[in-house]
């Protein structure tokens, strides 16, 4: 399954130390920041990937035991 998500990305300031923050808006808790645009976008995929991954794992366990389908 493919998914798409809506990737905001932010230029910081030099002043405030510069480099990018990211996030996804569908997701909360998806949030990263990297030197680079490239490298906020990597993390940030990475980030989704981690996320669901433990979004999926928390679900599993709320299901132990039931019978759901």
């Amino acid at each position: 399954m493919d998914l798409t998500f809506t990737a905001v990305f932010e230029e910081v300031s030099d002043a405030e130390g510069g480099g990018f923050v990211a996030y996804a808006e569908e997701l909360p808790g998806a949030i990263i920041q990297g030197e680079t645009l490239e490298e906020a976008r990597d993390n940030l995929c990475d980030a989704i990937e981690v996320l669901l991954e433990a979004n999926r794992a928390l679900a599993q366990q709320s299901q132990a035991g039931r019978n759901a389908i």
